[in-house]
């Protein structure tokens, strides 16, 4: 037995460190962090929660739980669902009732549990996680409209299994405390009626008292966490557990409340979210012991398969009936499902209060949800690709270009790469900078591009390449290096910085960032001011009588090149470091002054059937 401090540094390392661990070899911190806590916990011995904290252990896992479920209320969007395709709509508002039946149902005749533990259970099954589903979909490339559906269901149902957890639980509750169906029910609706009233007051109270700045900055996330739990608190007083519905009700309430300050609340909740489900897990996974492990039998294995090939792909079919879907879509969608960390979370703790309401088969739940936890991330984590190729829904389309940060350049720049069948997005934080891009048929985003909300929303599956082109340096590195991970450090881009960063002792360190584009490593400033100069992206495309040789000597001095497109669609960009081999058949993107446009190559082969050069759009 450690001491608390000890326990809590161990519960720490353990978790984060998963975490770490599984974005540096890029696998699916899941798998790690189940890892980590068994090897601490029933295999070494080294970590023993139940002894460590005693009788705190319950509470503890309960506040942690309420603050996830309000996390996964306030990153709930009504607006971006209602603007959602009906295929999103009916997988979301039928296909989650329908899952939380069929997930029932294998719960009482497959693993064989009772009907009040089953429906706890099937609650939560409907569960997904944007955490799982959104690498998953990254990797595996997957076509637009499926890709999309999945994205969105993995947002919407974190909240909806977790409400459907909390109302079965109330029904088990309140069944073991009163023999009597009507009182039960009655009880029931009270209760349920008093924590909708509680989190739904609390939600509009704060989002009132945040935009009248009547609670102070500095003070609007302490406020915000005391509320919560005072609420969680109240509301269980009335009803046992309620307090999870009303959180999840107030995080629902202030995350579509359009709050001025919502961006800082959603960062400040992710890292909260982080570290209270990477200690959730691991706590759970290390007070796995044998005995409970050994419950997973033949019957775990059935349950496993049967959630899998029949209770999910029904819900999923009976839900998108009749949409315009293809049966290929249907079937890929039916059989992605991977349940992540926060299904785990949840049911270690309605199992552990099944068992003190007396149903002594809610200590199966945490074990059932650890094998299908690992049995989906593994299993669909690795076929999702495969079985993708074989239905043809693996995206065909271009890898695209994400463009942060709206300018005159950044337009000049979406719009070449338009014309040469590159999908752009160019994104910013400002409505106003990307109107002139709308107004020419740019594609646009408005919003933080590091935020959570960015991450589901945006489907970045569709890009190969970044290009961090705002006029501030830092945040430009701060992009590259967020993003470095997922795209790749070779496709992570930004413009050169304005600060000498070889004698500036406060430049940033240059092992931050992204490469720098161009040869010249030009800044924003210089780029805007060539802009305004009249300067001018051209298109030219390389044949075996007009090399890359006759191209450089045809160029006006100060001409920019700055990427090559190669005849298998391959988009290379030129860096400070190093430049594409360009080869006949390939098209290179310049930029230059634009009276280069009207020199004429010497000796150049007619444009029609050797080289083609023309000031892209």
């Amino acid at each position: 037995m450690h001491s608390l401090v000890v326990t809590f540094a161990l519960i720490g390392v353990l978790g984060v460190g998963a975490q770490w661990l599984a974005w540096r070899l890029r696998l699916p911190a899941i798998v790690l962090m189940l890892a980590a806590g068994i090897l601490a916990g029933p295999v070494t011995g080294v970590l023993d929660p139940e002894a460590d904290f005693g009788g705190m252990l319950g509470s503890l896992i309960s506040i942690a739980v309420a603050l996830i479920l309000f996390e996964g209320g306030l990153s709930l969007d009504i607006r971006g669902l209602r603007d959602a395709g009906p295929s999103v709509k009916r997988i979301i508002l039928l296909g989650a009732p329908l899952g939380w039946i069929t997930g029932t149902l294998a719960c009482r005749y497959v693993a064989g549990l009772s009907w009040e533990v089953s429906a706890v259970f099937g609650g939560i099954l409907v569960v997904t996680g944007p955490t799982v589903v959104t690498p998953l979909l990254r990797q595996a490339n997957l076509s637009q409209r499926p890709a999309s559906i999945l994205r969105w269901e993995a947002i919407v149902n974190d909240c909806i299994g977790a409400l459907f957890a909390v109302l079965a639980f109330e029904y088990a509750a309140t069944v073991a405390h009163s023999s009597d169906l009507s009182d039960a029910a009655g009880h029931l609706v009270i209760g349920v009626v008093l924590a909708v009233a509680f989190g739904g007051a609390a939600g509009l109270a704060l989002a009132y008292a945040f935009r009248r700045a009547i609670v102070p900055e500095y003070m609007k996330i302490p406020v915000l966490i005391a509320v919560v739990l005072g609420v969680f608190a109240a509301s269980n007083e009335f009803l046992e557990e309620s307090g999870l519905l009303a959180v999840t009700l107030m995080g629902m309430i202030l995350g579509n409340a359009h709050l001025p300050s919502i961006g800082e609340l959603r960062r400040f909740k992710e890292h909260v979210a982080v570290l209270l489900v990477s200690g959730v897990f691991v706590i759970l996974a290390a007070t796995l012991d044998r005995e409970m492990l050994s419950t997973l039998d033949w019957r775990a294995g059935l349950f496993v398969l049967a959630v899998m090939l029949i209770a999910r792909p029904a819900a999923i079919w009976l839900s998108l009936a009749g949409t315009a879907l293809g049966a290929s879509e249907k079937g890929l969608i039916a059989w992605v499902g991977p349940r992540g960390v926060v299904a785990v979370a949840i049911s270690g703790f309605f199992g552990a209060k099944l068992v003190e309401l007396g149903y002594a088969d809610g200590a199966a739940i945490a074990p059932l949800a650890f094998a299908l936890v690992f049995a989906t991330v593994v299993i669909q984590g690795f076929s999702v690709g495969t079985v993708a190729r074989r239905l043809g829904l693996v995206s065909t389309e271009t890898p695209g270009v994400l463009i942060v940060g709206a300018s005159n350049w950044t337009a000049q720049l979406a719009k070449a790469l338009m014309s040469l069948d590159i999908p752009v997005l160019v994104v910013d934080r400002s409505w106003s900078a990307l109107r002139k891009l709308r107004l020419q048929n740019i594609a646009t985003w408005h919003g933080e591009v590091l935020s959570e909300t960015a991450e589901h929303t945006l489907d970045l599956s569709r890009f190969g390449t970044i290009i961090a082109a705002t006029d501030n340096d830092s945040y430009n590195a701060l992009i590259c290096t967020d993003f470095g991970p997922e795209f790749g450090r070779t496709n992570v881009f930004q413009l050169g910085r304005s600060e000498d960063d070889g004698e500036n002792p406060n430049a940033l360190p240059v092992t931050l960032g992204g490469r720098k584009l161009f040869r010249s490593g030009v800044s924003h400033a210089a780029l805007e001011a060539r802009s305004y100069n009249g300067w001018v992206f051209t298109r030219t495309r390389l044949t075996d009588e007009y090399g890359i040789e006759d191209y450089r000597a045809d160029r006006a001095e100060g001409t920019e090149l700055l990427a090559d497109l190669g005849r298998d669609n391959t988009l290379s960009f030129v860096t400070v470091s190093d430049r594409p081999s360009a080869k006949p058949g390939d098209v290179l993107l310049s930029y230059a002054p634009q009276k280069s446009q009207r020199k004429e190559a010497k000796e150049a082969p007619k444009p029609d059937t050797t080289a083609s050069e023309a000031p892209a759009p």
